[in-house]
């Protein structure tokens, strides 16, 4: 009778894995840093009703100067516009790993017909810019009194 030896299917597949794993990282970790040095990247954004009077909407923008940040409103749409400077005082040589994302951006949002485009405001503290959108008078909820007939 021979014997007949069986190999670890399990460590075949492990091998197998951390071969794919170590192309899929040498392929895109290059990319990737490549876009996180420079280019596009978008900011999150939050938009939420505050109350009935207004939305608001809130964009993390940190490490940026009021300067470098453009709002602007033009035919029912909101466009936030910026760049995001690498530190001037590190040279790319001096990076061990960045992670940051630094670039040109641009977030578009088209305003319900309810928001009053002529008053909307901007403010930028903490890193973070909030845009006050106020709603017209007329898309607000009011209260209509129902009489009872005898």
């Amino acid at each position: 009778m021979t014997i007949v030896r069986w190999s670890d299917p399990f460590r075949e597949f492990a091998q197998w894995q951390g071969h794919i794993n170590r192309t899929m990282t040498d392929t895109y970790s290059r990319q990737g840093e490549e876009l996180m040095t420079s280019g596009h990247w978008v900011p999150p954004v939050d938009i939420f009703q505050s109350g009935d009077r207004e939305l608001v909407m809130k964009a993390e923008l940190p490490d940026m100067s009021r300067e470098a940040i453009d709002v602007t409103v033009d035919k029912g749409v909101l466009t936030i516009t910026g760049e995001k400077k690498r530190p001037a005082e590190v040279s790319e040589e001096q990076f061990h790993r960045i992670e940051r994302s630094y670039g040109s951006f641009r977030r578009s949002f088209a305003l319900p017909t309810t928001v009053d485009a002529s008053k909307v405001a901007a403010e930028y503290k903490n890193g973070v810019l909030t845009v006050r959108l106020p709603l017209r008078e007329e898309s607000k909820p009011r209260q209509v009194k129902v009489d009872i007939a005898a």
